[in-house]
């Protein structure tokens, strides 16, 4: 006779006294401990309903399988496959819980943006609320009367033109009303205006990389504290204050050329590179000026190309010539997610909300993605050659993006191109785009710097470096100034001309 639980026959057989069922008794004393029922009836068991039932020694016999060579192979070649199929669904869940655990710290992040402009538009209400109250005047009980006892002739007696219904006509919103009302998204009035920038020229210049490998490829600002960071073809890369001329720290670390760097505003001390020897680095400021290397992260197989930071300053995102681009997290270095495509990436940028990715490849394609689904939702095309710069306006309307063949603007409302700048030098790609914080100016970098007015009533201008050979342009803060890299190893400031008298810079 077989065990009912597992139907193989039992070292030690038991019966139990309500059903008269036989079980193996190192089965059946677990199940009553974990449930207190019988397996099979479902009725209420103990310890006390068991009987132990003596039988000689019962010798097992061999299974048809291990009869034989080839049947042992096979037996083998079952359980192989049955670990495989549950590694496979294991690996299957974690990914699962890694995309729920990842959606649920997207959607939490946009939460916090969203109560965060709620309160803003709160507050800004109340103000315009208190002061609308101020400017409406008070009347006594005897205004009240007086106003209440006239009538329509005396008003038109008085000089006051009344409507048909014999109403006083309302004059409208005036636009003093409505520019406060929409004060919250006015250009900041720090910013300099476009007059100032149609008289930027070359007002220093400042060799930070080696003369053996010169060369600045990308450059970002820390408006807050007006710090430069500049990465070159000399592997390294150079952290640059503007205010003292000094240069404040050299990072050293990449066996191969710097190919971007960020600043993660945030944490005004933390910097992020990446590299054409397949890493990135995350370097953390110290006390004493210097930087160490806090992570070096290796999940690509090829040149990393763009590196781009949330709005949060809590994650970030590397593009790279392997087709795939990385999610991390900033405090831990984590990859949270890597997503692979058919094409090599060659640039890459976070929209202002924070849910959507913008890259560029190599076969002149602009994709866009839902960092949510981690899906490509859109794709714009048009260009000749790879993509290699893109920068989002801040109001998130437009986007910006350079190729060999120039400079393109499109609406991500309606998807499509709306205006494109050629290339001044058909043999010299556009090399960078950058919006400023407002959104109003757009700098380029190619053979030269030009500088176009807002993006919907365009002007262009030129500003020469010198070199002819512009790789990375930036915007200072409120515009005031022009961070250019070029292949000649010198990061060059344009602004506003110093008078003769004052001392050079």
């Amino acid at each position: 006779m077989n065990c009912s639980i597992s139907g193989e026959l039992p070292e030690e057989p038991v019966v139990s006294k309500k059903s008269g069922l036989l079980f193996e008794k190192r089965l059946i004393e677990r199940h009553i401990s974990d449930f207190g029922k019988c397996p099979i009836t479902g009725e209420q068991l103990t310890m006390d309903d068991i009987v132990s039932v003596k039988a000689g020694k019962i010798v097992k016999p061999r299974p048809v399988q291990a009869a034989s060579v080839p049947g042992m192979i096979g037996m083998f070649q079952n359980e192989w496959d049955s670990l495989m199929l549950l590694n496979f669904a294991l690996e299957q869940q974690l990914h699962t819980a890694r995309q729920e655990l990842s959606h649920a710290l997207y959607q939490h992040d946009a939460a916090c943006r969203v109560i965060t402009r709620l309160k803003k538009e709160r507050d800004e209400a109340r103000s315009l609320l208190a002061q609308a109250e101020r400017q409406i005047p008070t009347y006594t009980d005897t205004d009240n009367a007086v106003h209440a006892s006239m009538n329509n002739r005396q008003r038109v007696a008085g000089g006051e033109d009344l409507g048909p219904e014999g109403k006083k006509p309302r004059p409208g919103i005036s636009t003093d009303i409505i520019a406060e009302l929409s004060d919250c998204n006015a250009i900041p009035p720090t910013l300099a205006p476009i007059e100032d920038l149609e008289r930027y020229t070359q007002i220093s210049s400042y060799p930070l990389t080696k003369t053996n490998k010169p060369g600045i490829l990308c450059v970002d600002i820390n408006h807050s504290k007006d710090i430069i960071a500049t990465g070159g073809i000399d592997t390294n890369a150079v952290v640059f204050d503007r205010a003292s001329e000094q240069i404040v720290s050299t990072l050293s670390g990449h066996s191969k050329k710097v190919t971007s760097i960020k600043i993660v505003h945030q944490d005004e001390n933390l910097v992020i590179t990446g590299s054409a020897d397949k890493t990135v680095r995350l370097w953390q400021g110290l006390d004493d000026g210097t930087y160490d290397c806090r992570h070096i992260l290796k999940d690509h197989t090829a040149e990393v190309q763009a590196v781009t930071v949330h709005a949060t300053n809590k994650y970030f995102v590397t593009a790279s010539l392997d087709s795939s681009w990385c999610f991390y997290d900033i405090a831990s270095g984590r990859c949270f997610s890597q997503v692979t495509d058919s094409s090599a990436y060659t640039s890459a940028a976070f929209h202002p909300d924070g849910l959507i990715l913008g890259t560029g490849t190599t076969d002149a394609i602009v994709k866009i993605w839902d960092v949510k689904s981690q899906a490509n939702v859109a794709k714009f095309d048009g260009h000749t050659g790879p993509v290699t710069a893109m920068s989002f306006s801040e109001n998130g309307y437009f986007l910006a993006t350079a190729a060999h063949d120039g400079v393109k603007l499109w609406d991500l409302r309606k998807l499509k191109n709306f205006r494109s700048f050629p290339s001044p030098d058909p043999d010299t790609p556009a090399n960078s785009v950058d919006f400023d914080h407002s959104g109003t100016y757009l700098a380029v970098a190619s053979s030269d710097i030009r500088s176009p007015e807002r993006i919907w009533k365009i002007r262009q201008f030129q500003l020469r470096d010198g070199s002819g050979k512009a790789t990375s342009a930036k915007f200072g803060p409120d515009a005031r100034y022009i961070a250019v890299g070029s292949l000649d190893r010198n990061l060059r400031i344009f602004g506003l001309p110093v008078a003769k008298d004052a001392p050079e810079s």
